[in-house]
């Protein structure tokens, strides 16, 4: 299955994936308006031994075949190994 993947420009690391390129039609419009512009930035081909940095490709595929759709959502804080202070002092 390919997946068509769009960034957020207004919510940093927030991503949609799309069953169809631009084919915005199956997300629903507040969904949408929260995001603000998208801008292409990938197609992956999703296969059942494909790995996704942060999320679960089978759970990706499922929704793109349940909705057409798919949000990838920034991580958080406890999963995000960037956050924690490294002890550096600038």
């Amino acid at each position: 299955m390919l997946a068509h993947v769009y960034k957020s420009l207004k919510r940093a690391d927030t991503y949609v994936y799309l069953a169809r390129r631009d084919d915005f039609a199956s997300v629903p419009e507040p969904l949408r308006a929260s995001l603000g512009r998208l801008q292409h930035v990938l197609d992956v081909e999703l296969t059942p031994e494909r790995k996704l940095a942060r999320e679960d490709a089978a759970a990706v595929r499922a929704n793109l075949a349940a909705r057409g759709f798919h949000l990838q959502f920034p991580p958080s804080e406890a999963d995000d190994p960037m956050h924690a202070d490294w002890g550096t002092d600038a």
